[in-house]
């Protein structure tokens, strides 16, 4: 005994000297798997150390004691019971609370029948050190999840608490909550922009990495939308205030990432149905070595037995697998988050590990989207007055280039509502004269009248046909190389789809690599395309799109990506993933970081499910100690922990597209 209280004083410096260095390592690591919130159990920083350490204290001044003096076996048990109620009565509070709830077969029974089991032998050391090891692995979990779920938040939780409002010359500082649309607010250079609005000043430089994950500065033009997040380089901007500060682009990310912790992968429901089967199996086993050997062989002592049995239940304890997986998934969620890319939980994580089909929307997600117009046909400023009024009531990219072109010219005529036909065009009734403005399904265009070099936006009034305006688009200067790295990704199919004319959708096909491309699509046509499509080919497929007419087909996709930069709300709602810059590239890049985090996930669990098996066998056959089974446990779950931060330190940095 004296020989077993000396290894376990050895093995007690050496954890606490790695447990030192490892609390550096969970620093950023990120998991929590049980029900009581951060903070009720180590979750306060230092102070949830504060039990264990206490507990730990006594039970090195127990030891040292028992190795000078010959203690009565009742004065022993009387202060190791002392010394195990400070880690021990909050982990029995825990069990109290799981059997209210009715989750009986947990980890906490384990560890309790354990103690019990050490105590009844006699072996009070072991018995505190079962608890206090415990505790201290708790503590390291939860400190892991709270900087977690901080970094998280970091990433998005960045809304100034006060904006500068500026009414006729006249600037005060007030709340963003009491920004009302339409005020014009001024933000300095290097303070971050705390609502969505469009820019007054003629151009400027934002910094929009706390959104999109990009480093490079983007140049906003005047006219286009600012996003709140995005912080100004080298000068001092106003703003037109364009929507409350709730329903900003900032408070849609908070929002999608605090949705995400709560979409479980099936990786982490799987453990949570497997953890409840495996506990009460443990148990019995548990009882099988404990009585079986005395009752069947005749040199088999209880007490030997009863020891290993309580080092099966120790080293059963299935924390090490219920924390690695959603450490995995939350490492998963949070890096992608700083590359820009969030996914509404892990199963979409997971999900898009799957993947073998990409298909495209072609305006704003491959192409830029900014179109310019090439050709107008009307010469009539009042018919073109009114139709940009009308144009400036749309958020169509083709819309937005029209708008800019005609606000330089001419002014608009005010417009009460318009009637917009997603995929065809507007409507509107002005003066008792019925305006249409939109492609050749929308008008009845004469022949000859339609190209097949450009996009056209027909007018007529009254079913006049009056002319048209031409514009043009070009790819953006990653679609190429985002196509390039899906096909090394291993995707099998990647396809465009379009409401513009076929032949604009084909040229682009080709220019990129596309295998399928079809255009002249309305939304509904776009989701019988989906539809049709997954049925002959059988794969799981992606759809990437971004704006409100790509709802329908989003929805229907095995999982659908919104290009957020510029992407509608009905897209972004739709969405499973959304992208925050306007990069076609960051969809290969969400399909890796999908893939690393799923290979994370089975690493964890091969590693927690490898190791106990082999110290299980060992204790079964008596080979392994209480104290090294305690060790162990600890041991793994603080390996997985390492494991995971890692792994999400490097997710945070570049991806380089080659690797698969």
């Amino acid at each position: 005994m004296e020989r077993v209280e000396i290894f376990a004083t050895k093995l007690h410096k050496l954890f606490r000297n790695f447990a030192t260095k490892s609390i550096v390592m969970c620093e950023t690591c990120s998991c929590h798997h049980h029900h009581h919130t951060c903070g009720e159990q180590g979750g306060h920083g230092h102070s949830g150390l504060l039990f264990p350490l206490l507990s730990a204290a006594l039970l090195i001044v127990g030891l040292v004691l028992d190795h000078f003096l010959l203690i009565p076996s009742g004065l022993r048990l009387i202060y190791y019971g002392v010394s195990f109620l400070p880690v021990g009565l909050p982990i029995l509070k825990e069990a109290w609370h799981e059997i209210l709830e009715k989750e009986i077969f947990n980890e906490f029974l384990l560890m309790i029948i354990a103690t019990v089991g050490a105590f009844y032998i006699g072996e009070y050391p072991e018995a505190v050190g079962v608890m206090l090891f415990y505790a201290i692995g708790e503590w390291f979990q939860e400190r892991a999840a709270d900087k977690a779920r901080n970094s998280i938040k970091s990433l998005v939780d960045l809304r100034p608490d006060m904006v500068t409002l500026v009414r006729e010359d006249e600037i005060s500082r007030i709340t963003p909550q009491e920004v009302e649309v339409g005020a014009v607010i001024e933000v300095v250079s290097g303070e971050r922009i705390s609502l969505d609005g469009t820019l007054i000043n003629d151009v400027a430089t934002f910094d929009t990495a706390a959104l999109t994950g990009e480093s490079e500065p983007r140049t906003i033009n005047k006219g286009e939308e600012v996003l709140a997040g995005m912080i100004p380089n080298g000068t001092t901007v106003r703003l037109n205030v364009l929507r409350p500060v709730q329903e900003s682009a900032l408070e849609r990310i908070l929002k999608l990432v605090n949705e995400a912790n709560s979409r479980k992968a099936p990786a982490e429901r799987f453990i949570r149905r497997f953890a409840k089967i495996y506990t009460p199996i443990v148990i019995l086993l548990a009882f099988f070595v404990a009585l079986l050997p005395p009752l069947l062989l005749n040199n088999a002592a209880f007490e030997d037995y009863l020891y290993r049995a309580c080092i099966f239940l120790v080293i059963s304890c299935p924390c090490a697998l219920v924390v690695s997986i959603p450490l995995s998934y939350y490492a998963g969620i949070g890096a992608s988050s700083k590359r820009g890319i969030l996914f509404k939980g892990g199963n979409y994580l997971d999900a898009i590990t799957k993947i073998k089909a990409v298909i495209f929307d072609k305006t704003g997600t491959l192409t830029i989207g900014k179109f310019e117009v090439d050709k107008v046909t009307i010469e009539d400023e009042a018919v073109l007055a009114i139709v940009g009024g009308m144009e400036a009531k749309s958020t169509h990219p083709i819309a937005r280039a029209i708008t800019n072109y005609l606000q330089e010219r001419l002014t608009f005529t005010p417009m009460a509502a318009i009637e917009e036909s997603a995929g065809l065009g507007l409507r509107a009734d002005v003066d008792g004269h019925i305006y249409k403005v939109g492609n050749a399904r929308f008008v009845d265009v004469p022949v000859g009248e339609v190209s097949e070099d450009f996009t056209q936006v027909f007018v007529a009034v009254d079913d006049v046909y009056l002319g048209y305006i031409a514009l043009a688009d070009k790819p953006k200067e990653d679609a190429k190389s985002g196509i390039q790295a899906l096909r090394r990704l291993g995707i099998k199919t990647i396809g465009i789809l379009s409401g513009d004319k076929e032949s604009i959708v084909v040229r682009l096909g080709k220019a990129l690599q596309a295998d399928v491309c079809a255009g002249a699509l309305l939304p509904e046509g776009k989701a019988d395309y989906m539809t049709r499509f997954k049925k002959t080919t059988d794969s799981q497929t992606v759809f990437v799109g971004d704006g409100i007419n790509d709802a329908p087909v989003l929805a229907l996709s095995d999982l659908g990506i919104a290009m957020g930069g510029s992407g509608s709300d009905a897209a972004i709602e739709t969405a499973d993933v959304v992208i925050r810059s306007d990069k076609p590239s960051k969809v290969a890049e969400a399909i890796q970081l999908g893939r690393q985090t799923r290979r994370l996930a089975i690493l964890n669990i091969m590693l927690a499910l490898g190791a106990k098996l082999i110290v299980l066998i060992l204790g079964a056959f008596g080979y392994v100690t209480l104290w090294l089974a305690v060790f162990a446990d600890t041991g793994v779950a603080l390996l997985c922990i390492a494991n995971v931060v890692w792994a999400q330190y490097r997710m945070c940095r570049p991806i380089h597209q080659d690797k698969k």
